[in-house]
Parts: structure tokens; C-alpha cells; sequence
């Protein structure tokens, strides 16, 4: 039996974009696994990424049957950001400043190929 597909990389949320003095939240700086410079992150631009998390009380979310623990923040990579791999993401809610460091999944899809 062949082993499961993962769709989607790794990529961590490392803060808000920002200058010396504001930081912008509606904007999210994420560094994805395996990506070194600017490049390489051309493959990535407009895939979707999302942030899984676990809240304190069940949902009923969209599409689903039962109620769950689990919930999901659906973001857009809208372009790179300096030149060592870092991309800027928009969200559909602004991620939470609790998710600083914490992994998010890049997903593989929608496919420009």
C-alpha cells in the first residue's frame, strides 16, 4: 500500500508586517519550509494557506456534521517579502498575535501549472 500524499508544506507565522514603528496585522509574514530566497517563492504566490487550531468550546463549522474542537483561518500568499524567503499572506480574518511562531499548512493548491 503506498504511503498517504501530504497536500501541503509547512510554513511558519513569524509577525505582522511592519515598519520601525506600526505594524500592519492585516498583512502576516510567513516563512515556508524548504523555501531560501526570493526564487523560489514564485511557485507558492496565490497557493491558499490556512491556520488550524483548537478552541476552548465546539463548533459546528461549515460543510461538517458534528461539532469540533478544531477550527480553521483561510489565507491567500500574496507576494514575496525580502529576498530569503519570506512571503506575505493575507487572511480572511487577521491572524491572532497568540499564533507568532506557530506552524501554519501551505497548501499545494490552486495549481498554476
Amino acid at each position: 500500500m503506498s504511503q498517504p500524499v501530504r497536500l501541503y508544506t509547512k510554513g511558519i507565522f513569524l509577525g505582522y508586517k511592519r515598519g520601525l514603528r506600526n505594524q500592519r496585522p492585516h498583512t502576516s509574514l510567513v516563512k515556508i519550509e524548504g523555501v531560501a530566497t526570493r526564487e523560489e517563492t514564485a511557485f507558492y504566490l496565490g497557493k491558499r494557506v490556512a491556520f488550524v487550531y483548537r478552541a476552548h468550546r465546539k463548533s459546528k463549522q461549515r460543510g461538517e456534521k458534528k461539532p469540533s474542537k478544531y477550527r480553521v483561518i483561510w489565507g491567500r500568499v500574496m507576494r514575496p517579502h525580502g529576498n530569503s524567503g519570506v512571503v506575505r499572506a493575507k487572511f480572511r480574518h487577521n491572524l491572532p498575535p497568540k499564533a507568532m511562531g506557530a506552524t501554519l499548512r501551505v497548501m499545494l493548491y490552486p495549481s498554476r501549472v
